[in-house]
């Protein structure tokens, strides 16, 4: 993160509401519809003050229907507006599915192109605690598999509000998702405007003996677990991928190519997962440059457990992690 004078520590859910007020000030074509996101300011108060600034047919409370809004966002995007749909969470976001996979994404390629979509699906993603199965779920790999969506996960304040500005202006579907569990971390952010451009992955952390690939608030552990490893003289690199699509293939490889050795971490089930991907393009592009296969982890193949005990087991563990990259090192 670049070093500005005018700085000011913020939270993830202020960085999010100025991001989108700078935007709605910007372009009157910007407009938030979503649960809750106007009377009572967001249901993680991430749209706080934004219904007295811009009032209500710019911030608009929804009935609890997301095909409904989220197709209503669709086609005022086609007639020239530029929405923000907040999903309280992405889990709900399946009963709009149709509307974001067959309409959003599919609309500028069928019609030759006559129509762009700029919209942006937001809200939170993944576990965030016992919420149970159907609460805690992360689909960033079934929305990028689908050509004609961008998919951003940032893991921290200036990422994000750098990133959902970009988002706001692309004049594509994108799929922005957050973590209630990152909503209250802070981090100084500067007064001065900033974007951030999509599909550009950050070296969170430089390193020579492993390539550590994540992306989402899992990053925050994986930090952590750089720093415990340096005191065992293990110098791992730490990349955060920001955009799962389009994805920075570039910088992943570039690390590759001078650790040899690679671990993705994510918080999403095994089969067809955003590592996989990875798995594949990095033993296509850099065989020769692996000492030792690619390890991935994440969550066990199952739903979220709601017992704690259970998703201690179920959920990546700083153990489990740390014994993968001591296995791709042969320690």
């Amino acid at each position: 993160m670049p070093i500005h004078h005018n700085m000011k520590e913020k939270t993830f859910r202020q960085v999010i509401a100025e991001a989108m007020s700078e935007e709605m000030r910007r372009d009157h074509s910007v407009y938030l519809m979503g649960e809750e996101v106007a009377e009572y300011n967001g249901a993680y108060k991430a749209s706080k003050g934004m219904l007295e600034e811009f009032g209500p047919k710019r911030v608009i409370d929804t009935p609890i229907s997301e095909l409904g809004f989220s197709g209503i966002g669709i086609g005022s995007a086609m007639n020239g507006c530029r929405p923000i749909i907040e999903f309280m969470t992405f889990n709900f976001s399946l009963v709009a599915m149709d509307q974001i996979i067959n309409n959003a994404a599919k609309i500028r390629y069928m019609s030759g192109g006559q129509w762009s979509i700029p919209i942006v699906f937001r809200g939170p993603t993944g576990y965030a605690g016992q919420l149970g199965a159907t609460h805690s779920q992360s689909f960033e790999s079934w929305y990028a598999s689908c050509p004609g969506l961008k998919v951003i996960i940032p893991c921290n304040p200036y990422d994000a509000k750098g990133l959902l500005k970009s988002a706001i202006r692309d004049n594509n579907p994108v799929i922005f998702m957050e973590s209630e569990q990152m909503y209250g971390d802070k981090m100084m952010i500067p007064e001065k405007e900033y974007t951030i451009p999509i599909g550009i992955a950050d070296i969170k952390k430089k390193g020579t003996d492993v390539s550590l690939v994540s992306f989402g608030k899992i990053m925050k552990t994986a930090m952590k677990i750089a720093k415990k490893l340096d005191k065992e003289n293990i110098n791992v690199e730490v990349i955060d991928i920001r955009t799962i699509r389009p994805l920075d293939y570039d910088s992943i490889l570039n690390s590759v190519k001078k650790t040899n050795r690679l671990v993705i971490l994510e918080e999403s089930w095994p089969f067809s997962s955003v590592g996989s991907e990875i798995s594949y393009f990095v033993q296509k592009k850099a065989f020769d440059y692996l000492d030792a296969p690619i390890n991935r982890i994440t969550l066990l193949d199952t739903p979220a457990p709601y017992s704690s005990n259970l998703i201690k087991i179920w959920y990546p563990n700083e153990e489990k992690i740390i014994k993968s990259i001591k296995e791709t090192l042969y320690i």
